[in-house]
């Protein structure tokens, strides 16, 4: 039966790989690329660096197929039918990718930035295709870093506090309030720089961008006095790379 390996492969660092990754690596005949378009062509170069430190003698196949398009301007209700809509289109190429490509007694992979299970669709994805029942195969999963265990680790600090939790959200729940109960959160996925609501609160931000990868980016400090650099700094690497990949901690300072 065909194998896939969903593999964590960090933020970008060829050294985040972990032991068991590198291992999966090895055992694998095809990988799997969705090349994002020329923008974003430096992600599709990030998996081959890797691929080329570790797997030197290139004993594998390499397949890239063009992402299908996400429908941004969708929000509100039509926020989650849209991902959806994409969703299942992604489901299509990894489908025809694993039927034509993969040969029966064959083992496949997707890399995966950071952590599969963490804000990544490919194993909701694979599921899909097995639900359908037009191809049979067996998948396993090895975990990444991922992009919030990288940034508090180049910022040399903690994720949580003593007996404290942590929330790992979205910018946009972030837009319809801070969580409740909660002084430590983690924000993914904020086009929008939607910290900067809060600026006006006893906050500090630990922030990064392109993190593990040549181009990272690091800020940190009280939020009022950083929002505005972070805003600079986003602006001027978007206007130089067209893309940008960013992930922070907001940490509310103790009461009284």
């Amino acid at each position: 039966m065909r194998k896939i390996h969903v593999i964590g492969i960090g933020a970008g660092d060829p050294d985040q790989l972990t032991l068991q990754a590198v291992k999966a690596l090895r055992s694998t005949d095809v990988f799997f690329i969705l090349d994002k378009g020329e923008v974003k062509s430096d992600l599709v170069r990030l998996r081959r660096d890797i691929l080329d430190a570790h797997l030197p003698d290139r004993a594998y196949r390499l397949v890239e197929a063009r992402d299908p398009e996400r429908d941004r301007a969708a929000g509100g209700a039509g926020y989650s039918p849209a991902v959806g809509d994409w969703r299942s289109a992604r489901a299509d190429i990894y489908e025809r990718l694993i039927a034509e490509e993969l040969g029966e007694d064959q083992s496949g992979a997707f890399l995966v930035w950071g952590d599969p299970a963490l804000y990544d669709s490919t194993l909701g994805i694979l599921e899909e295709i097995l639900d359908r029942g037009a191809v049979a195969f067996d998948y396993d999963v090895v975990p990444g870093i991922s992009s919030v265990s990288a940034l508090v680790a180049r910022h040399r600090t903690g994720l949580n506090r003593v007996a404290r939790p942590v929330q790992i959200t979205t910018g946009r729940r972030l837009a319809e309030g801070f969580p409740e109960g909660v002084d430590d959160v983690v924000v993914m996925l904020d086009a929008h720089q939607i910290f900067q609501k809060y600026a006006d609160q006893d906050i500090d931000i630990y922030w990064g961008a392109y993190i593990g990868t040549p181009d990272e980016i690091l800020a940190s400090g009280p939020l009022a006095e950083t929002a505005p650099r972070i805003a600079e700094l986003r602006a001027e690497a978007r206007e130089r790379k067209g893309w940008i990949m960013d992930t922070y901690l907001l940490r509310r300072r103790p009461r009284g």
